[in-house]
């Protein structure tokens, strides 16, 4: 008896997360909050997977807040589906933006838990900028995969002023381009602390914050993050999400 009912936990557990050595596969988040954002399908990936954006308010200010780029980092996914939450119920967040939120930027990586896309293409390696290195598994040509090739024709239709990118496992917020203000106010609400990694070659970084000028925010979690619920990710991270937002004035 005491057998069976250990083997039923593990089995819940079990079909809650599946913990690999690469991270975590993450469930389908449960609520799509759709009343307030519109979702739009972007394109497709390799492996013709949609790549969604959500899109709020309709301020002359544009953000973007993206999740997923590398497959096998997932703890940001669950994070942006909260955000959307309670930006929907607390719309004073959309005061004078528009908001663009991709959950899921490389679809098939997240679905095989793995870092590149399904052509094993670092997708944060192949944007166009100056110290990109043409090879594999960077591409042997700037944005020669679809993935990539949506986030560029993204940033050229909505020209965000402001980004954030959720990645793993480095623990800190990196920043590029002019962003280190906002990289030091964000560091106040959670426990990261900001380290200037310095642009990856081919990376999104390079392309939209030390050629465009875009502020950009690289929010790197903890790989142990992959173990935590949503609303303990909330609880970590989420006010200095908010807080990308409303900068400089605080999120409260």
């Amino acid at each position: 008896m005491k057998k069976r009912i250990l083997n039923s936990l593990f089995t819940v557990v079990a079909a809650t997360v599946v913990i690999t050595a690469g991270g975590c596969r993450a469930p389908e988040y449960p609520i799509k909050p759709t009343q307030l954002f519109n979702v739009e399908n972007l394109g497709y990936s390799v492996e013709n997977r949609p790549i969604e954006l959500y899109k709020a308010g309709n301020g002359s200010k544009t953000m973007l807040i993206m999740a997923g780029i590398h497959g096998n980092e997932q703890a940001g996914i669950p994070l942006t589906y909260r955000l959307m939450e309670r930006i929907k119920s607390q719309p004073r967040f959309l005061d004078g933006w528009t908001m663009l939120i991709i959950p899921k930027a490389n679809p098939d990586g997240i679905v095989k838990n793995i870092r590149g896309n399904a052509n094993h293409i670092d997708l944060n390696r192949n944007f166009p900028a100056e110290n990109r290195i043409n090879s594999y598994p960077y591409g042997y040509e700037a944005l020669s995969e679809p993935e990539s090739r949506i986030l560029y024709d993204l940033i050229n239709k909505y020209k965000p002023i402001r980004i954030v990118s959720i990645h793993q496992p480095l623990v800190c917020i990196d920043y590029d381009g002019p962003a280190e203000g906002l990289a030091n106010f964000m560091a106040i609400y959670c426990t990261l602390p900001v380290n200037k990694l310095g642009a990856r070659p081919g990376s999104f970084g390079a392309f939209t914050g030390e050629e465009r000028s875009i502020p950009i925010i690289t929010l790197e979690l903890d790989r142990a993050d992959d173990l935590l619920t949503v609303d303990q990710l909330w609880q970590k991270y989420g006010v200095a999400l908010l807080a990308s937002i409303t900068y400089p004035k605080t999120p409260y």
